[in-house]
């Protein structure tokens, strides 16, 4: 009699390196797919309708490659965690499955959700394997030498490497299961009520071909000159792989291996000339597991509170009509305003950019780091809670950030720092289009008026005042010399 086993995809929409799925073919005969709408509890958590979008794409492309080895995918829809083991249950018991294997999901929720369906495997005699696969390293897993958690990138980042160095991480092949199943794949609606319009699918096509064709284009013409080139927004210096790692679609692994390869097969280290890319790459990879153990070892994050507990008693001014200005792009400093209109057009953000946009929402303008946090999410197709919220939080001072917390970033130095012609700020600011940033600097209001660009919002020298006299009032300690990369006004 065949054996069947049920592969629960959730945020690794692929076959290529997907753990589940290469054991649960190890295990069973027989693999049936499944793939969970979840409408209300993707709202509730300010998901994209851009990255929902991808999702359905990427499911689709999913069902259609699993069926041509013999897998068909089910389309489920159930919301909360009940509702979600009530409906896997009934699939089991349809389609008489003896298993249920999924990859982890870390956020507080998603955990919750995985917890019940364990509940109801246990109840029902279902055979049940959790894999980690989303992160390079076991979120929780590395301690400091006193046994505590990271609350710093850099000690994290040797002890990461170290950890990697000592398993093996070689990427697994799709597999092909023993036994093609007779079972229908069921289509997957190609959009959600509530979740409509706003994705450029020729600027994120939401295939696996599409992420490995990205990787080895950005090995082959970016990865060398990355440690540089990623800062310029102008140019395509970044990989552009972040929504293919957000919903799956890419494993981390096969961009830690491709990385590896780059670069002598070493971890760490500051490598000089070419490999200076490669390694820094590798130090972005290492961030991204960072704020995956900082969502499990500080779980408060997940709940709209601050890492730093005592910055909660930030008095973060109310003004909504700002908030307006600085989500529409409107705040009269180039470079902010620029970033913000490339995150509405096309659901990304260069990650230089980010800073500045965030620095500007919490120090500038003093407003509350999670409005912007949640304005990020409901429109980033690469949108990712721990990410987002170290980010945010790291911009706002109030996270892991081992700098002091009177870093304040200053969009027109950043601007002539890393878009030196302007070619960013033309393109996303048209009204700005052929000006030099001194041509910009010099514009008098009339001038701003006449070209229907808008006035600065605020005085830098005022807001930044007004932000570091609310800081030094939690007593945090007072200014002191620090290194050049902190300089307040960056």
């Amino acid at each position: 009699m065949t054996a069947r086993a049920l592969i629960w995809f959730r945020r690794d929409l692929r076959l290529d390196d997907n753990l589940a799925l290469v054991e649960a073919a190890r295990d069973y005969d027989e693999l049936v797919g499944v793939f969970v709408l979840s409408p209300r509890m993707w709202r509730a958590h300010d998901e994209a309708p851009r990255k929902v979008q991808l999702w359905l794409d990427a499911a689709e492309g999913l069902g259609a490659a699993l069926e041509a080895r013999g897998v068909a995918l089910k389309v489920l829809r159930a919301d909360t965690p009940g509702e979600v083991a009530a409906a896997l249950r009934e699939l089991c018991k349809a389609l008489d499955c003896k298993a249920i294997y999924f990859n982890n999901e870390y956020e507080i929720n998603e955990q919750r959700r995985d917890l019940k369906v364990a509940e109801m495997a246990a109840d029902e005699g279902l055979h049940l394997r959790r894999f980690d696969t989303r992160y390079l390293t076991l979120p929780g897993s590395l301690k400091t030498a006193a046994g505590g958690p990271y609350t710093v990138f850099t000690p994290f980042r040797r002890r990461w490497a170290e950890a990697l160095s000592a398993v093996e991480h070689r990427p697994l092949s799709a597999p092909t299961p023993r036994q093609r199943s007779a079972l229908a794949r069921d289509p997957v609606p190609t959009q959600l009520e509530g979740f409509e319009g706003g994705f450029d699918r020729a600027l994120w096509p939401a295939t696996e071909a599409e992420a490995e064709r990205r990787l080895k284009r950005f090995v082959s013409h970016g990865l060398a000159a990355y440690a540089e080139g990623r800062d310029r927004p102008a140019e395509a210096g970044t990989s552009a792989l972040s929504p293919y790692l957000a919903a799956g679609l890419l494993s981390p692994r096969r961009a830690l291996a491709a990385a590896l390869k780059a670069n002598n097969g070493r971890l760490s280290g500051g490598l000089p000339g070419s490999l200076a890319g490669p390694s820094t790459w590798l130090s972005e990879l290492a961030w991204r597991d960072f704020y995956g153990h900082v969502l499990v070892n500080f779980p408060r994050v997940s709940r709209h509170r601050a890492f730093k507990v005592e910055t909660e008693r930030l008095a973060w001014r109310e003004a909504p009509d700002e908030l307006s200005r600085w989500c529409a792009g409107q705040t009269g400093f180039a470079l902010v305003d620029a970033g913000m209109r490339q995150l509405m057009a096309t659901g990304w953000m260069h990650n230089r950019v980010r800073m500045v946009v965030a620095s500007f929402l919490s120090k500038d303008l003093m407003l509350d780091w999670r409005l912007g946090e949640r304005h990020f999410m409901q429109h980033l197709i690469d949108g990712d809670l721990a990410a987002n919220n170290g980010g945010w939080q790291w911009a706002a001072s109030t996270g892991t950030d081992a700098q002091p917390w009177f870093r304040i970033f200053n969009p027109d130095a950043q601007a002539e720092k890393f878009d030196p012609e302007a070619r960013y700020i033309g393109r996303w600011v048209p009204e700005l289009k052929g000006l030099s940033l001194k041509q910009i600097a010099r514009l008098t209001p009339a001038e701003r008026r006449a070209r229907g660009y808008a006035q600065p919002m605020v005085d830098r020298g005022a807001s930044r005042a007004r932000v570091m006299a609310a800081f030094r009032a939690l007593g945090l300690g007072d200014e002191a010399p620090h290194d050049a990369g902190a300089d307040p006004n960056a």
